[in-house]
């Protein structure tokens, strides 16, 4: 009785009191509580902002200053941060007070966001499962694709990123995040992006279930310039193994299309969803794929539940997945990453001429990656080499935190040892946006040219304070 007396008695949490008294301890409490080494390297490189509030392609300091947001949360917030129609439709839902998660039912939403996500598919694709992220939704891939098969193995790509739960780990064309964590699943391979001869040799031993492909890698945003998919999906069909698409980041518009395998009319036999299917606000994933392998999953009524996802269907994600096929559809979000990722292809492209380290900038929509060489410039070329010796990654994160500090913009380095810089604006953006992405941009090359001067020593404080933690961490393992 006393215990629920105090309950009754005891005041909610005042979440407005809380955030607004506590604001600005974002860093001190992940220091002490969660990740020490990240709160180090985003303090290090200036980014160690505190941001107060979002809307759409913005995010908002203490002060209310804005920052333009071309990370979009890794391409989680396609359309743009706190949508208010996403919003508006987590409050109705709540609202009704509907039965959510009873497990032994069938959910209405979940039933909505499969028919909405089936109609914006191929026909071939008609049956969905759903679940949280996208590791999991390769996870459940992977499963899916050896009770259709009956194969152990499974083929991907050099340099692709599939997540981080052990088989995606598996998976991953990216040693860095493999490091130390071994062993992985048995019987995966990987090949080069286009090399037609090593797959075939690879599916000819009827040994794989799958070739798991990221149509725009997330790593540096490589893709095939041939027709390398359409004759990998015949490969595949040749020899039963199931050609499986990750569209986690490409997919829902990122790069112009709907879907990625659009852009080359692919039949793909399973897609992966997650990110930005959540509208930004609660976790969703999908796994969609042919009715027929799905079946082969809950083959019988004893297996109707042999692979689950306790919170996968749950009404709050399918209510975001809902609007956000909403919102994409209704604002012509498509059309318009296809229409401003044009635009700053050929705005950036534009600067070749006037900035030697520029090489090349390429992508598809509004995944582009800008990609910086050595210049031929003598003195140029010298602090090229000094900072590479220091860390193949200095001199792009650089050009990224410069961005962020002088220019109030968001962006990020495109993975391990790359002169790659890789933008992900929201999908929502204009004109405006992209001009000021492009000026702040040129700016920041034009002040690498200036050598010695600030960005090279940004570059070599950097490297610092990188040895210096390095050496506090090798002193704390051997106490």
């Amino acid at each position: 009785m006393e215990s629920r007396v105090n309950k009754e008695t005891r005041m909610p949490i005042d979440f407005k009191e809380l955030v607004t008294s506590r604001l600005g301890e974002n860093y001190d409490l992940h220091e002490r509580h969660i990740n020490t080494t990240l709160v180090k390297v985003q303090r290090t490189i200036g980014f160690d902002k505190i941001y107060a509030s979002a809307q759409g392609a913005y995010l908002y300091d203490m002060d209310g200053k804005d920052y333009l947001d071309f990370l979009s949360g890794y391409s989680v917030y396609n359309i743009g941060r706190n949508h208010p129609a996403v919003k508006k439709a987590i409050t109705e839902v709540l609202e009704l007070d509907l039965p959510n998660m009873v497990q032994m039912d069938c959910s209405l939403l979940s039933g909505l966001l499969a028919e909405a996500l089936v109609k914006k598919m191929p026909a071939h694709l008609d049956a969905i499962f759903f679940c949280n992220s996208g590791t999991e939704s390769i996870e459940g891939a992977i499963k899916f694709a050896k009770a259709a098969t009956g194969r152990p193995g499974f083929i991907s790509l050099e340099g692709a990123f599939h997540g981080l739960s052990n088989g995606s780990l598996s998976m991953m064309g990216i040693e860095n995040f493999r490091e130390g964590f071994a062993p992985f699943l048995p019987d995966c391979a990987r090949i080069e992006l286009g090399n037609l001869e090593k797959l075939e040799q690879l599916l000819a031993t009827k040994q794989y279930a799958g070739f798991l492909v990221e149509l725009v890698q997330g790593k540096g945003v490589k893709t095939a310039k041939d027709d390398f998919f359409n004759k990998a999906q015949e490969l595949c069909k040749k020899h039963g193994t199931l050609f499986i698409c990750d569209e986690v980041q490409t997919g829902l518009g990122r790069t112009g299309k709907m879907f990625a395998f659009e852009h080359w009319n692919l039949e793909p036999d399973i897609v992966t969803l997650a990110k930005s299917l959540s509208g930004g606000y609660v976790p969703c994933g999908a796994i969609v794929m042919r009715r027929e392998i799905h079946q082969k999953t809950f083959s019988h009524m004893d297996r109707c539940v042999v692979h689950s996802s306790t919170f996968g269907r749950n009404n709050l994600a399918m209510a975001c997945g809902l609007a956000t096929l909403n919102v994409i559809d209704e604002e012509g979000l498509v059309e318009n990453a296809a229409k401003m990722g044009a635009l700053l292809m050929e705005r950036l492209n534009g600067l070749k001429a006037k900035h030697p380290f520029l090489k090349e900038v390429r992508g598809k929509g509004l995944m582009i990656a800008i990609e910086f060489s050595e210049p031929s410039e003598l003195k140029l070329k010298m602090a090229w080499q000094l900072i590479h010796k220091m860390d193949k990654s200095l001199f792009t994160q650089m050009i990224v935190t410069s961005l962020l500090s002088q220019h109030r913009i968001l962006a990020q380095v495109a993975g391990h040892n790359m002169d790659v810089v890789k933008i992900l604006p929201p999908l929502v953006i204009g004109e405006k946006e992209v001009d000021r992405f492009v000026t702040a941009f040129d700016a920041v090359l034009t002040e690498c040219k200036r050598f010695p001067g600030p960005m090279w020593e940004l570059g070599k404080n950097f490297f610092k304070s990188s040895l210096g933690f390095g050496n506090k961490a090798a002193a704390a393992a051997k106490k």
